[in-house]
């Protein structure tokens, strides 16, 4: 078995960050235009990426130029930049601007295919710059958005659970108590930290992204993302159908983790708590788009033989 690492993590301002090798840039453009003063990269080609496909992003790797590829914004700029560093033999640096999710850190590329969202294997970046400053100066909805990413661990355990309960878990994907308890501790810990990372305060800031690498470390060690990815992601799968793509993983993610606790008798206070504590919009999503994906959502996660959850059971 091999297991991947996460990349290695520095703490620096943007404006240290000292490159002679030239870049080939992966960004977005607000993303850059927030950062772009405090950056002095030698550029020589770049993208705004837009699309999470993968053919959208083959379309880019044979005009790419550089010796490194440099990620600059959040998770889109972060997924696209890790399949063309893949594809083109380089090395990656990412440099999140917010903590809106935890790609930062996989080895996956999120692409969307059929209506559904699949992960490629690409590779974690070779190196993450955190700037602390330039993540609490971040839009209050974005900035810690990637708690949803924890608080999923609520949801996603409980499928865990449920599934070996009804005997729904393939092999290698088994219930493991212990594991259970290490991500009900990174739960807590994300949960502990929620206030002050919703505020940008740097303490908060740090503990949430020390949450985020603890729990894709722990899928790293088991070889799978079951106590973190269950119902609550195939909700903010399906339900991108309806809404269309632009909207930002927490607005689809968090509505989701209510909604699927609730089908599982959960207590969701703390989780509510901590998702408006980040700021994270809970009414985007119409009450109608709502009802009709958890409608169509057993159909939904049969079609597309995602791991059982609390999602293949629910009636009306």
């Amino acid at each position: 078995m091999h297991i991947l690492p996460i990349p290695e993590i520095e703490a620096m301002p943007f404006t240290a960050l000292d490159e002679a090798r030239p870049v080939a840039l992966v960004t977005s453009r607000a993303a850059w235009e927030a950062v772009r003063g405090r950056l002095h990269l030698p550029i020589v080609w770049q993208v705004e990426v837009e699309e999470a496909t993968q053919a959208c992003w083959d379309t880019l790797v044979p005009s790419v130029q550089g010796e490194v590829v440099y990620a600059v914004g959040g998770g889109l700029a972060a997924d696209a930049a890790k399949y063309i560093a893949v594809r083109c033999d380089l090395p990656l640096v990412c440099l999140p601007t917010a903590l809106s999710v935890d790609a930062f850190l996989t080895w996956a590329s999120g692409v969307r295919q059929d209506g559904c969202v699949r992960y490629l294997e690409t590779k974690a970046p070779d190196r993450l710059v955190i700037d602390y400053g330039v993540l609490a100066e971040a839009p209050p909805s974005i900035r810690a958005a990637g708690i949803c990413d924890l608080l999923s661990i609520a949801t996603g355990s409980w499928d865990w659970r449920f599934a070996e309960e009804q005997g729904k878990n393939p092999e290698g994907m088994e219930y493991v108590p212990y594991v259970d308890q290490v991500a009900a501790g990174i739960l807590q810990g994300a949960l502990d930290c929620a206030e002050a990372a919703g505020r940008g305060d740097p303490a908060g800031l740090k503990q949430l992204l020390d949450c985020l690498a603890l729990e894709v470390q722990l899928c790293n060690q088991i070889g799978h993302a079951r106590p973190e990815e269950g119902s609550e992601h195939y909700f903010a799968y399906a339900v991108e159908n309806a809404m269309g793509a632009g909207l930002a993983h927490g607005d689809l993610v968090g509505p989701g983790i209510l909604l699927m606790a609730e089908r599982q008798g959960q207590d969701l206070s703390p989780l509510r708590h901590a998702l408006e504590s980040c700021r994270i919009p809970l009414e985007t999503i119409p009450q109608a788009v709502i009802e009709s994906t958890l409608r169509s959502l057993p159909a939904y996660v049969r079609r597309h033989d995602l791991p059982y959850g609390i999602a293949h059971c629910l009636t009306w």
